[in-house]
Order: structure tokens, then sequence, then C-alpha cells
């Protein structure tokens, strides 16, 4: 006989472990308890095989659950007579890891689908295997009375399954029915007043359901946030709601009802379907078919199309109502905000907010504690590197992964990321794991900053953090600098932007040493004060040399520049060759059908050569978007990086590429060459694809070779790829594929947090740690 103390940390609260932990007990005939406790669960066991119940406990965990540590302490005999689940006690410093929101399971859908189960068609129903998790918590341990389903009082048939050990409810903290949990409620927008009480009923997914179906513009409160939706394939609903919510050609995110109805509209590898199916079911981009049924209007200009399955109960009941002949192909389910607020996530707010926008409201009253978008991912498949370089990268990091946490390569202080003001996310760390917000979004909103702030403060409540140190941009204008700068934390530090972007591969592959680092953006602030993107750094944690960079050209009208590509076309051009030769181009290019006049190029290559009106920028994403604005493709910018991605959306395999300049001794990358070759192939008729694949090739050849140049005159032999530029496919896979053929290279990307704006706040807080903290 033997009795001890087992304290398992990890992913162990809101994934079924206690129930799994009574089970195992039972089955062993051992007696004692187990608890949720602030730092995970504490187990104590009684019996003749106490070490056994250790070895069963670690290969038979709930999926859902993540063991990262068991400490055991022997105790003395207590003769216990059961095994029971006790009382949680959520005192003390340290704090279980919160699991992120899951989506709904087989076994539950299958009960939902079945007439004579008392959950049949219920919207809310879940279980110990999935549900909502995260976005319902305010604090831990993770309990009922924590969540935003105390309200709800479990009817004695609930409050039945939820104490019974064989049950699949049994201690199910966010467990419902029809009788006793949360309702729905449909509003049509004309008669939906703030503030006015709603008439929960069931009969509201119908009424939804048709609205679609005849071509309106309905708002759905999910699991973290409101969606609005439409007909994916009614053309004018489409065009309706990219109007009213003024969203420019940024694309629309789509819903299907299955693998099988995405396979219509897109290729979708065997690892792409796999990713679709996973619980954290994030939007995947896929490849559009050339015969894709859907309009343009989805995501103008973009070859890829943004797919997600259903992920809770509603949206399954929206695609397969039985009651219903709905046989939706797919929806559109774009967050629902306005363009760049936070996504909305209160019945009447949303109301207030989105009735110029949605005709119709689904709301319900199982409130969100805490707004999570939708995440976004896609695969990374070089042709020719080694099959470990197969990944998928995330191009926003938030529901069904937020909170998780992302380990470091050793234990420390507390210290916190601030991030960037786009795509921002923050970065809190404890002992040796990080934990990244979900996405906050454009940080010149105020609703974003009360959002960062909101989530800030509930992060270090559930997490028991307090950071000792800070690290935020450099940048003297950033939002999420200055909000940060205002909190009490000790320590604090400015750390450069591409520095933070090299250093967040760094912590996730716990690299230590220096690496030669590639920073690729549109615009960071430099350690000179000038705008930096295209970046080669000798990098460690404590510090950087810039070592090679884009040659800097002037962004005619500064951040008009940005928005309108062609000025910096221009701009890359009048740097470059006598005016009369830039105008020569811009008449070959096509600048002056009807587009452009002469006035205005000759007037945009005058301001080019004023530096108060031009700043020099090195910043790799502006060449690709002026690349862009040559071929005729995109002028104007209506979200971040549209001309890159319509450049990228047309690329061709091609083997061909284009003449690049070294500068400076060879620390510059010129780039002119080629876009006078290219321009003159654009003018023979040369197809745009193929010039547009040759521009690709040419950018991965010289990235690639001027990394391997500074390897050989270093040493260095690991090669860290980052910034929003690796977001780029076409781009990154032959980047890779080139890297991957030298010998003694070893190269390294974001896998774990974005590799644009929304991952910095990792590598800030990483440099941080390790440079006030470096034992």
């Amino acid at each position: 006989m033997g009795r001890v103390s087992v304290k398992v940390s990890g992913i162990v609260q809101g994934v079924g472990f206690r129930p799994y932990v009574f089970r195992l007990a039972r089955q062993m005939d051992l007696k004692g308890f187990v608890q949720n406790t602030g730092a995970g669960v504490l187990i104590e066991i009684e019996g003749a095989d106490p070490l056994g119940f250790i070895d069963r406990l670690k290969a038979g965990a709930p999926p859902l659950a993540r063991i990262d540590a068991i400490e055991i302490l022997e105790l003395p005999d207590k003769a216990y007579a059961a095994f029971r689940i006790i009382e949680s006690d959520g005192q003390g410093d340290a704090a279980a890891p919160v699991s992120a929101d899951v989506s709904v399971c087989p076994d539950c859908l299958s009960e939902m689908a079945d007439p004579l189960d008392r959950r049949y068609l219920y919207p809310f129903i879940n279980c110990t295997n999935c549900g909502p998790r995260y976005s319902i918590i305010s604090e831990v341990p993770y309990d009922r009375k924590n969540t935003t389903m105390s309200v709800f009082e479990m009817c004695p048939e609930c409050k039945g399954e939820y104490l019974d050990p064989g049950n699949r409810r049994f201690h199910a903290e966010p467990s419902a029915c029809p009788v006793c949990g949360p309702s729905l409620a449909f509003k049509p927008a004309l008669s939906a007043k703030p503030g006015q009480d709603e008439a929960f009923s069931e009969p509201t997914l119908e009424l939804a359901i048709k609205k679609l179906k005849n071509g309106g513009i309905i708002a759905i409160k999910g699991l973290g946030g409101f969606h609005l939706a439409c007909d994916a394939e009614n053309e004018k609903a489409v065009s309706e709601l990219r109007r009213r919510k003024k969203r420019g050609n940024k694309p629309f995110a789509l819903m299907a009802g299955s693998v099988e109805d995405i396979k219509n509209f897109c290729h979708a590898s065997a690892e792409e379907e796999e990713k679709l199916l996973t619980p954290e079911r994030p939007v995947v981009l896929l490849r559009r078919k050339e015969q894709c049924s859907l309009p343009s209007s989805i995501a103008p200009g973009n070859s890829r199309l943004g797919f997600m399955l259903p992920y809770t109960p509603l949206h399954y009941l929206l695609f397969n109502h039985p009651e219903m002949k709905n046989f939706f192909n797919a929806l559109v389910m774009t967050s629902g905000n306005l363009s760049e607020a936070p996504i909305v996530i209160d019945n009447e707010d949303a109301v207030k907010r989105l009735s110029g926008i949605a005709d119709g409201f689904v709301l319900h009253d199982r409130d969100i504690h805490t707004r999570v978008d939708d995440s976004v991912v896609y695969e990374v498949s070089p042709d020719n590197g080694p099959p470990f370089f197969a990944f998928f990268a995330f191009a926003r990091r938030s529901r069904g992964y937020v909170p998780g946490q992302i380990h470091l390569n050793k234990a420390g202080p507390q210290v916190m990321g601030a991030g960037g003001d786009l795509k921002n996310t923050f970065t809190l760390t404890k002992d040796n794991k990080a934990v990244v917000s979900q996405h906050i979004g454009d940080m010149e909103n105020p609703r974003a900053q009360a959002f960062y702030l909101e989530t800030l403060e509930k992060l270090m409540r559930l997490f028991r953090m307090k950071p000792e140190a800070l690290g935020y941009d450099m940048h003297p204008g950033y939002h999420s600098s200055n909000l940060a700068l205002g909190l009490d934390i000790p320590q604090k530090m400015a750390v450069q932007h591409h520095h933070a972007h090299i250093a967040s591969v760094m912590a996730e592959t716990g690299l230590t040493e220096k690496v030669i680092g590639v920073a690729l953006d549109g615009t960071g602030y430099g350690t000179d004060g000038t705008l930096w993107g295209g970046e080669f750094l000798i990098a460690d944690a404590h510090g950087f040399e810039r070592a090679a960079c884009f040659r800097p050209i002037p962004l005619a009208g500064a951040e008009a520049a940005v928005r309108e590509p062609w000025r910096a076309a221009l701009g890359l051009m009048a740097a470059a060759f006598p005016e009369d030769k830039v105008l020569t181009l811009a008449q070959k290019s096509g600048f002056f059908l009807d587009r452009h006049t002469r006035q205005e190029a000759e007037k945009i290559i005058s301001i080019s050569k004023k530096p108060e009106l031009s700043p020099l920028s090195s910043g790799a994403g502006r060449v690709f978007e002026a690349f862009s604005s040559v071929l005729g493709l995109a002028d104007t910018n209506t979200f971040e990086a549209e001309a890159a991605i319509a450049l990228e959306s047309i690329a061709e395999d091609t083997k061909e590429e284009y003449p690049y300049e070294l500068m400076e001794g060879g620390r510059q990358l010129d780039f002119s060459a080629l876009f006078e070759r290219a321009i003159g192939e654009k003018a023979l008729g040369i197809k745009l694809g193929i010039i547009s694949g040759k521009f690709h090739n040419t950018m991965a050849r010289a990235v690639s070779e001027t990394a391997l140049r500074l390897a050989s005159e270093t040493g260095i032999n690991k090669i860290v790829l980052s910034g929003g530029v690796f977001q780029n496919r076409f781009f990154i896979e032959r980047v890779i594929g080139r890297l991957s053929l030298a010998k003694g290279i070893s190269v390294y990307t974001n896998r774990l947090v974005p590799p644009g704006d929304g991952g910095i706040s990792l590598g800030q807080a990483f440099i941080v740690k390790e440079r006030f903290f470096p034992s």
C-alpha cells in the first residue's frame, strides 16, 4: 500500500482531465481525490499500485490534454474511503494553462441530429471534449462559476450527467440543454433597438436561413464574436456586404459544410484537408480553381480563398438543418466589425454598430467574455526543401490556438513584449513559457487600444503574471508602445522592429547563438531614424549588426506612396535613372494609358527628389508593390499588401530570372535593372504571369545569395527568415528551396506565430528576457 501526491501541470483543465483521472482511479481500485488548482491538477492516490497509476495517467490522457510536468511526493497513509472529485482551489501564484476554444465533436453532432435525443437541434450542445473555453472563462481554475455559464443553473438531467462518472459530460463545465441553457433570438435590423429585451426563442435559425437564401446579410453571434454572413454564391449579396462594410478589396473568409464542398471551389492537398478538420478549425488559405463559380468579389485579385469548416453547433445547423432545405454550398463568414475595429461580442453593441450592415441578427444569451477572431493559416511546401520544411504558417493566430503557450529555451523572470501597430499581439512570459495574445488588430483604432488593455488585464490575471520588464517598438509614433510605456512595469527597453522579427524565430526554436537574420517587410523604424524593411542582420538576442539591405528608395509623398505603390515605382526608377528615361519606362509600362498622366508622373518624380517630402525606405514590401504597379495590377492598396498579393496571385512557374545589382561593396541590393528589363518584356507582350514568376525567382536568388555570402564571411551557419514578405508562399518556397541546397546551412522561419507583425511581440519579449536576465 502507498499514498502519493501528484501535481500535474499543462493543459489539464477544461479538457476532461479530472473525469479521466476519476475513472482511472476507480478502475485501479485506488482511493483519494482529484482537484483543479490555480496551477493545474492535484491528485492524491492511495492503494496498491500508485506508480502504475502514474504510468497509465500519462499514456491515456484525453486527446485535448497536454501534460507538461508531473511532480510526485510520497505521503503517509491516510486510509481514504473512496476516490472523489473535490472542490477546486484557486489560491497561489501559479496558474494552470487555459484551454483554447474547441470545435464541436462528432459525438455531440450525432446527438444534435437525433430527433429522439433531448438536445436535438440544440445549438449550444457540448461536452468535455469540445465547446467554448477561453472565450467564456473569467478566472482560474476552470469551473462553471468562473465562466459566463455561471448564470445558467443546470436542470436535474444535466446535473445528473455532470455528476455521473460514466457520462461524457461528467464535469463538463459549459454543459446545458434547451431546458436550462442558452437560447437564440432573431432580430430583423429594422426592429432591433439597442437595449431592447431579447425574446430568445428557437425558430431563430429558420428565419436566418430564409433571409440568407433570399440574399440577406445576417450578423451571427458565434464563439468568439459576431460574424457577418451572406450566401457566398450570391454575387449581389457579396458586393453589397463589401459596400456596407467599407472593406475595400480585402478578402472575405468563407465557410462550407464539408471538405467535399470546399473542393468544389478550391484545390486542397491531403495536408490542407487534414488542417481544415483539426479541432482548432482555422481558416485555411487554398488555391482557387480556375473554374471556381464563386464571385470574384469575395477576394478580388487574389488566387487564394480562405475557407473554414463549421466549428460550433450553430454553424452546422446553418448548413445541415434537418427541417430546412438550406443547402448552402458556402457562406461568407467575415468578422462582425466595422473596418479595422475589433470584432463585436455584445448583443446590444452588435445591434448598435452593425445595423447599417446587417439585415438581421442571430443573437444568444451566452455572454462572450473574451473576443477571439478566427485564425488563418497557409501551407508552405518548398519543392527543393527537405520534407521537414513542409509546414503550416500563421497569417493570424487567434481562436483555437490562443492562449496556448510557447515553450522557451529556459526559465526566467516575467517580461512583456508590446507588439507593433498593425496586426498587433502582445506577449507575456513566465518561467519557460510565453503566452502570445490573440489578434488585437490595428492599434490606430481607439477600440483596439481598449481591447488591448482589456486582454492584457485578463491574461495577466489568468496566468498570474506581473511583468518585471517590457520590450516595445522603437518607433516614436506607435500606439502600442505608448500604451505599454504607461504600464507599471519597472524596466523598459526599445527594441528595433526587424531585430524583433528575427528574435521571434529564435524564441520559437531555442536559438541563442548568432544567426544571419533576413527580415523582409514593408516598414519598420531603423536605428538611424530612417524606414527599414529589406534587412540582413547578424543578430542574437543581445544585439545586431546591419550587414546588408535593399537599396533605399524615395517614397514620394511618404504615407501616400504606401497607399499608392505607383509612386514608389516611379521613386525607385527615379533614384536609378535620369528623368527622361523614367518617363520612357513609365510610358512603355502603360502608366499613361488610362491610369495616370505624364504631368502626374513628372510631379511625382519631382517630389521623389525632395527628402522632406519623400523619406527613404529599404522596405522589401515596397519593391514588391512597386513592381505590381508597373505591371498594372494595382495602383492602390485598399488593405495592407494588396498590390503584392495581386503580384503573387498571377505568378507562374518558370526557371528564368532577371538581373539585379550589388552596390556599396555588396551591402545594398538594387533592383532597377530588374524593373527596366521587365518593363521591356511587358511592352513586347510577354505574359504577365511569366514576368511575375521571373520577378519572384530573382528576388529569391538575391535574398538567398546575400544570406549565403554573409554566412560564408562570418562562419555563421544558421539563417533565420521572418517578416511579412515571407507570407508570400511563391517567394518563401523558392528562398527555402535555394538555401536548403547549401551544404551545412540550417534554415529557420516562423511556425508558431505569424512571420508578419503579429509575431514581433514574441521577439521583443525574448530579447528583453535575454538582455535583462541573461543567466
